[in-house]
């Protein structure tokens, strides 16, 4: 009986792995990028993705942040933290959070997504009352917050001249975005020189900073899809950001 028992507990172990959704990333994974606004290192950013447990359930515990080195904070300072809790069998999100502090500018939003019921509570935060504003809204089938969505395209088969449509919902609003394929390009990257695809999510929300312009990202062309280059507009111009550390990825860093 304990035999049984015992192959019974190994089959379930081994059962509920195949079940999770295959991802194009480890446990673990973490990205740090070096961010120049002109020929100037203004910052840091970083993706992180690592298991964790939301309400008892499997998740990837996706999270981004970035901020400004201290001398340049005099300029323009920032701190933005984005988190998102991504079911790893349905790869859609629980929970999304965005902290963002640019300059003068301040904003924390949070959307709790009920994705049976089709809905999501939107929580905007008030400074001035001190409390969240709670907002309940209709959601899309399938539909991705920022970073999860990021998160998704990277799972996805994409060619030049091809496109990958996302439903997004954030900042208490639903929006179909379309990823352009631009082109394949060679890029020098911490893992040596490779082939990139230049995608381009046409987006009309903010992501890691106060998006006033268009995105651009370079993925490396293969099965993990690491973005290893940026480069978008902020309130205060462009920035470009460049990965210069990888952890828990299956390429050898040769820098």
């Amino acid at each position: 009986m304990k035999a049984k028992l015992g192959l019974t507990c190994l089959l379930l172990v081994l059962t509920l792995n195949l079940i999770a959704a295959a991802v194009p990333f480890r446990d673990g994974e973490k990205l740090t990028f070096t961010v120049k606004y002109g020929i100037v290192s203004a910052g840091e950013a970083s993706l992180q993705a690592r298991s964790s447990v939301y309400q008892g359930s499997p998740v990837w515990y996706l999270s981004t942040t970035a901020k400004t080195y201290p001398f340049f904070d005099k300029i323009y300072k920032v701190r933005d933290r984005v988190e998102s809790w991504w079911d790893k069998d349905t790869l859609l999100p629980y929970k999304f959070s965005k902290n963002l502090e640019e300059g003068n500018y301040r904003q924390h939003r949070v959307h709790i997504y009920n994705h049976r019921a089709k809905t999501s509570t939107y929580q905007k935060w008030s400074f001035k009352k001190s409390v969240f504003e709670n907002t309940e809204m209709a959601i899309p089938e399938g539909t991705q917050d920022i970073l999860s969505a990021f998160y998704l395209v990277r799972t996805k088969k994409m060619e030049a001249g091809q496109s990958v449509m996302v439903n997004i919902t954030a900042d208490g609003r639903n929006m179909p975005t379309e990823v352009v394929v631009h082109r394949k390009e060679r890029q020098k990257t911490i893992f040596g020189n490779v082939e990139c695809l230049v995608i381009e999510p046409k987006l009309k929300g903010e992501a890691i900073f106060k998006q006033s312009g268009r995105i651009l990202i370079w993925l490396t062309n293969d099965d993990y899809k690491i973005p290893v280059r940026l480069e978008s507009k902020i309130t205060i111009g462009s920035f470009v950001a460049t990965l210069t550390s990888a952890q828990q990825v299956p390429f050898k860093v040769q820098l």
